[in-house]
Parts: structure tokens; C-alpha cells; sequence
């Protein structure tokens, strides 16, 4: 199994082993560090392990959100060892006054975390042994650990666009694509170098060349399905799954040109509940105010430098119509950061090295300062804190029309940041608005309290590497 399922999201599963042995290796350094900064006697050490180990696992769950939050699990998959471990060092060195803060809120249950020198020693020794550790696990699991070999029955328009779509190393990292199987009188899309030919029954072929799964990613049904083979395979136990469920899995987002309403109708998700729409509604208000005093002077030299740069008279605001909730439209606001007169021939897409950008207004773009304000949009109901990006009423109508199920984004609240922003750049196209509604499909159907919490600390990641800025 190369997935788990937490509250509807999927996350992969080498993740969540090298999660747990990250922290166990920090709360290794940090006993290391204890013990050479206060003990030094083995005996006396362990008879006090009890009253330690509250501080370990505080300085260890920290770091290990810190490191969510930096991406350095995802990171192994684009920037190899060399980038997980830079920002790795990123995280520990934040990790170093978080802990330290966890200090002041419990300090006689958490007492090990007062000394900066623990601290400090702890996150050294947590570096290196993260390094170590993690060779060892790469060079023993390999590049296929945990994989699943997939068997797609179908060669069609629906075979060629899994083809294309989970192509990448991010998609491919939960399975290995062993071929296709075409069948008769179907239209064949895919490279004949994967086009597999059973001489005999799917079943025997399976005994033959084991599979763990096979993906039914047939375009017209109608023509016959291979019901008792597939069943039979099922019997040996071998996972059958839809094409468009598969898609979802691997790539978390929704495959857009595959999609049917019936698909959407009996699958899972879009789930809501009171009990979610309270708990939802807290966490809005308790992050919006966390972001609000933590970002308070940030603000206000925003406001000045806006006024220096503009002049007394200029506007430090803007406000425009959005689109939110159900289609109603509401004002955004944000830190001005396009010239007054930016939309005087009417509303277009923002572009890279747009011409209306302020030199202030392209500073604090890039690091998403200019944002900031919707916090009060979020205070008043009108966004959420997470949710998929609110858009012009203009370009609403003109996506709605090209775009198949484009309305379905407004069945949620709009957020200050979403799944889309985590996984996809800046949308300024009607191609880009597309690949960005398949992760907006997702999060709308797959929504959960454990989901938010994510993509709230996954959105330091975008924030600090500036992923999606324009």
C-alpha cells in the first residue's frame, strides 16, 4: 500500500515512515544534547528520562512541523538529497526559537527547553544524524520502494491522458506502470512500445507478471468489460480501481477532461457537516488572528512605504468585486500594489512583469504581503482561510462558459490560500485556470479540518520560496 487515507486526504506512505523516523531521530538528538549538557553519568540519566522526554517530544514535533511546513519531504523528489538537507537546516534553525517559545507557555513541564545551549546542540545533532539516517533509508528502500506495479486495461483517450498526466516524478512516486492492455475494437492512444497483448485471461497473465492493481481506464463501456476476469482478479487479490479514482490518488487533484457528473455522484466526498462548519469556521478566526498579530507591523510599514513611494494622497488599499460563496459577489482588499489608474481600459489578466506594478507593489507581491488585508475578509465571514482563490466576476462568466465544471468552485468559501496555491504557480491563462480547478475539484471534495491544517503550513513553503507569486 503506497497511500494512507487521513480524513479523505491521500498521503503517501514513505512520507509517513520517514516522518516518524525523523522524529525519532530528534528526540535522539536532543537526549544526546540533554545528557552532555546536564548529566554525563548514565545512571543518573535515565533515572531522570521520565522529566525529559515531555521536552523531547515537544522540541521533535515542532521540528517536524517546521519541516512540513518547508516542504522537506516533497523536496527529496525535485531537489534531491542536497535540497531536503538545505532545507532541513531552514527548518531547525526556526525550530530553535519555536521550541524555545514552547518553553515560556510550560516551562516547569517543559523544562529542558529553556537552555538555548540544548537547543542548539540538539538541533546540530539532529542535522547530521537526519543525514545519516536518511542515506541509509534511501539506499535501502531505493528509488521503487513501497511502489505498486499498475496494469491499466484500456489504450484510449482515457489510458493516454493518465499516460500524460501522472508522468512526472511527484505522480509517478506512489506506483510503476508495468503497460496497457487494449481491448477490442478500442481506439489505441497509446505508444505501442507499452501496449501489452495476454495471450491468455488477465488473471493468468497476473500470475505470470504480478500486479498489485489494475486501473479500468476504458472510454466506452458499453462495448464490454472483462467482468469476470477482472472479478476473478479481485478474487486473487488484485485491487481494481476507475480510472478517474486512481487519478485523484496519485496526482491529488481531479482529472478535469475525464470527469463525469455520474463519477461525481457516487463517489466519496463532499461531505459537510455542522460539526465541520463550526470547527471550520474557528480555525478561520483563530488563524486569521494568529496572522494578524504575528503580521501587525509588517502592515503598517507596508502602508508607510506604499504612502512614501505614491505620495500622501495615494491609497493604501484597494478594493475589487470577487465572486465567493454560492456566486455572490463581495469586496477583497489588499495592499495597493498596482498603479491608481491600473484597470482604466478595464479588467485583464495579471502578467509577469506587469508594466502597472509599483516597485513596492512588485516587492511585496512576490512575498505575498499584499494579501494580508483579506484577513479582515475572513474575520467577517465573507472568505475562509483556506479555500480555492475568489476570481473577478468578468472572467467568472467567461471561465464559467469554456471551462466544465468551473461553477463548482463556489460551493465552498474563497481562501486566503488553498490546495491550488500549494500545487500549481500563478494562473494569468485559461490553461493554467484549468490544471488549478482540478486541485480547487479536489479540495471541495475532499475537504476536512486535517486538510486545512495542512495547506496552512504547507503555505510557508509558498511564502518563503515564493512559489505561485506574481
Amino acid at each position: 500500500m503506497a497511500h494512507v487515507r487521513l480524513f479523505r486526504h491521500y498521503i503517501h506512505v514513505p512520507f509517513v515512515i520517514l516522518g516518524l523516523i525523523d522524529f525519532s531521530v530528534l528526540v535522539c538528538s536532543f537526549l544526546l544534547a540533554t545528557f552532555f549538557r546536564y548529566f554525563g553519568d548514565d545512571a543518573y540519566f535515565f533515572e531522570n528520562l521520565s522529566l525529559i522526554l515531555p521536552s523531547a517530544a515537544v522540541f521533535s514535533s515542532v521540528n517536524l512541523l517546521t519541516m512540513i511546513a518547508v516542504g522537506v519531504h516533497q523536496s527529496r523528489l525535485e531537489e534531491g538529497m542536497s535540497g531536503m538537507m538545505l532545507r532541513t537546516i531552514m527548518a531547525l534553525v526556526i525550530g530553535i526559537p519555536a521550541a524555545g517559545f514552547s518553553y515560556l507557555l510550560a516551562s516547569e513541564w517543559l523544562w529542558y527547553l529553556g537552555s538555548s545551549g540544548v537547543l542548539t546542540a540538539a538541533s546540530v545533532f539532529g542535522f547530521f544524524l537526519l543525514g545519516i539516517v536518511r542515506y541509509v533509508f534511501f539506499a535501502v528502500a531505493g528509488k521503487d520502494a513501497f511502489k505498486r506495479k499498475v496494469l491499466v486495461l484500456g489504450s484510449g483517450f482515457r489510458a493516454q491522458q493518465l499516460l500524460e498526466d501522472l508522468k512526472t516524478p511527484f505522480n509517478r512516486k506512489g506506483f510503476t506502470l508495468t503497460g496497457f492492455v487494449p481491448l477490442p475494437d478500442e481506439k489505441t492512444e497509446v505508444p505501442e512500445e507499452l501496449l501489452l497483448h495476454p495471450a491468455t485471461t488477465l488473471q493468468r497473465y497476473i500470475h505470470e507478471h504480478p500486479v498489485s492493481e489494475i486501473v479500468v481506464a476504458v472510454d466506452d463501456r458499453r462495448k464490454g468489460l472483462p467482468m469476470e476476469d477482472l472479478l476473478e482478479c479481485k478474487m486473487e487479490g488484485v485491487k481494481i480501481v476507475e480510472a478517474l479514482s486512481f487519478y485523484e490518488r496519485e496526482s491529488r487533484k481531479v482529472a478535469l477532461e475525464m470527469l463525469t457528473h455520474g463519477w461525481l455522484v457516487f463517489s466519496d466526498g463532499f461531505t459537510v457537516s455542522s460539526v465541520f462548519g463550526f470547527g471550520k469556521r474557528s480555525l478561520d478566526i483563530l488563524a486569521s488572528l494568529a496572522l494578524l498579530i504575528v503580521s501587525l507591523p509588517l502592515m503598517v510599514l507596508t502602508a508607510i512605504a506604499i504612502k512614501i513611494e505614491d505620495g500622501l494622497r495615494a491609497p493604501i488599499f484597494y478594493s475589487q468585486e470577487r465572486v465567493g460563496l454560492n456566486g455572490k459577489v463581495f469586496k477583497v482588499h489588499k495592499f495597493r500594489s498596482m498603479v491608481t489608474d491600473a484597470e482604466k481600459n478595464g479588467a485583464v489578466w495579471a502578467s509577469k512583469n506587469d508594466a502597472r506594478v509599483t516597485r513596492v507593489g512588485d516587492f511585496i507581491r512576490k512575498v505575498r504581503i499584499d494579501e494580508l488585508p483579506q484577513i479582515f475578509n475572513v474575520l467577517n465571514g465573507t472568505m475562509a482561510f483556506v479555500g480555492p482563490r475568489p476570481e473577478r466576476p468578468v472572467f467568472v462568466e467567461e471561465l464559467s462558459e469554456k471551462i466544465p465544471f468551473y461553477s463548482e468552485r463556489h460551493r465552498v468559501k474563497p481562501g486566503v490560500t488553498g490546495w491550488a496555491q500549494l500545487c500549481f504557480a500563478y494562473a494569468d491563462n485559461e490553461e493554467d485556470t484549468k490544471e488549478k480547478l482540478r486541485y480547487d475539484l479536489y479540495y471541495i471534495k475532499n475537504q476536512s479540518l486535517l486538510l486545512d491544517l495542512l495547506i496552512i503550513i504547507q503555505t510557508v513553503e509558498v511564502v518563503l520560496f515564493k512559489k505561485g507569486s506574481r
